[in-house]
C-alpha cells in the first residue's frame, strides 16, 4: 500500500509517497532524517532519499495520509 506525506515548512510544502507505515514509524523516519539534515531547506530531499520516498505533483485536492510540519515537529493525520 502507498502512503501519501504533505511535508509543510517555512520554506517549502512537498508531497512524497512511500511505502504505507504507522505514525511511529514516520516519526522514527523523521527523526532519523532530521538528525542528517544541516539546512531545513534539505530536508524533503534527504527524508526522501533515506527511506524510498519519491516526490510527487502537488495537488490541494489529494487527501494525505499525515503532514510532517518541519516548523513544529508536529506529524499528524488531516482530517478532511
Amino acid at each position: 500500500m502507498i502512503l501519501i506525506i504533505n511535508i509543510d515548512g517555512y520554506y517549502h510544502q512537498v508531497l512524497v509517497s512511500g511505502k504505507k507505515c504507522t505514525k511511529r514509524q514516520l516519526r522514527e523516519k523523521y527523526k532519523k532524517a532530521k538528525e542528517l539534515t544541516y539546512d531545513s531547506r534539505d530536508f524533503p530531499a534527504i527524508f526522501c532519499t533515506l527511506h524510498n520516498f519519491e516526490g510527487i505533483f502537488f495537488d490541494v485536492k489529494l487527501e494525505v495520509d499525515f503532514v510532517i510540519d518541519t516548523d513544529t515537529d508536529r506529524i499528524y493525520s488531516p482530517t478532511y
